[in-house]
């Protein structure tokens, strides 16, 4: 089965966000460093948002691709944010753990005023 994804990044507030839209797979964990290691060459990167109003699906992948981001993130004495996750999302990441070493926030202007 092929998963349909987009990722894409924009900047609010001179935080970069990235944006996943669709199933958050292995398919999609390439895209997801590359546009991740870009920002970290155009940014400090101590901050970020992750943005998933528009993310369907995650698996294992997708939340081992997310672990290495919030891994990398606290070494460089990062913050990231994740916004507007569904409810089946934020139970997901709430089993798995993630939502202890993130912020959780319902849009990306909540966030970048939290950071």
């Amino acid at each position: 089965m092929k998963y349909q994804f987009k990722i894409s990044s924009e900047e609010i507030e001179s935080i970069p966000v990235i944006n996943i839209e669709g199933d958050l797979t292995s398919d999609a964990d390439g895209d997801v460093k590359i546009i991740y290691s870009r920002l970290k060459e155009s940014y400090n990167m101590e901050k970020i948002i992750i943005n998933f109003e528009k993310t369907k699906y995650i698996n294992s992948s997708g939340i081992a691709t997310l672990i290495n981001i919030i891994q990398d993130a606290n070494e460089r004495k990062g913050k990231i944010s994740f916004v507007g996750m569904s409810e089946h999302l934020h139970k997901v990441m709430d089993i798995v753990g993630i939502s202890d070493f993130v912020q959780v926030h319902k849009t990306n202007q909540d966030a970048a005023a939290a950071m």
